[in-house]
């Protein structure tokens, strides 16, 4: 199976540590803030991140849902992330697994049943969003190739700029295009969107809900990633609050 449809886009780390989940929830936020119902899927096994940002117990999770529970509806391994007032919707489907399910998760078999749920969140929710790893296992293969759109994330330094272009070189091999190029923590000049430096503790997430500064670069990835124009917290989207020095 390749390319769900729809608004899908992996969020590939071109590097370990580059702030790609975090960035995947600030999106998700900003865009269920603006009333859209946005699924996010964790393909980062090795770190399970995503799940530090979801309250309660989570079972099942994403790697049962694709190993011992195929059967499973989705809904059922969806938790959503609590947004005050928001008139949309941001649902997580976590990876909080023991490694021995962890390995069979990256089964080829598995990998298959990643690319059905995602196309089975893309039916039914406006922007599917998928927090990648670095391209190296097959989960995070099935990632790129079920998205339509395909994101590298890196940090703005050095090693994020050369980490970008090998990452570019490897989805090149799987023949996947990259449709843009997101940095973290400021901007490199490879950079399609960047995010300024965020406040790393989970608990403070999401940043994007209670910082202008935060919320119009968030608008502005948004936009690269999706062609959306989310709502920043003035009551205008971003292209709105900056109308006077772009056209539409």
């Amino acid at each position: 199976m390749a390319d769900v449809g729809g608004d899908t886009a992996a969020l590939v780390g071109a590097t370990g540590g580059a702030g790609t989940t975090r960035l995947t929830i600030e999106l998700g936020a900003l865009l269920a803030n603006d009333g859209r119902e946005v699924a996010v899927f964790d393909a980062a096994f090795a770190t399970q991140g995503l799940g530090d940002y979801l309250p309660g117990r989570i079972d099942p999770d994403l790697t049962t849902l694709l190993t011992d529970d195929r059967d499973a509806s989705l809904a059922d391994g969806l938790v959503d992330v609590p947004l005050d007032d928001a008139a949309g919707r941001l649902a997580c489907c976590p990876a909080v697994a023991p490694f021995e399910r962890l390995a069979r998760a990256k089964s080829p078999a598995a990998a298959q049943a990643l690319e059905s749920r995602l196309a089975d969140a893309a039916e039914t929710f406006d922007h599917v969003l998928v927090d990648t790893p670095p391209v190296a296992a097959n989960q995070s293969v099935a990632a790129v190739n079920a998205a339509a759109r395909t994101v590298v994330v890196a940090p703005a330094s050095t090693r994020g700029r050369d980490a970008v272009q090998r990452m570019r070189g490897r989805l090149c091999d799987l023949d996947v295009d990259v449709d843009a190029v997101v940095t973290t923590r400021g901007e490199l000049s490879v950079a399609d969107a960047a995010v300024p430096e965020i406040d790393p503790d989970v608990t403070a997430a999401p940043t994007c809900l209670s910082e202008r500064s935060t919320a119009a670069a968030v608008a502005d990835v948004a936009g690269t990633v999706f062609d959306a124009d989310p709502a920043t917290g003035d009551g205008h989207g971003l292209l709105d609050s900056v109308g006077g020095f772009v056209s539409r």
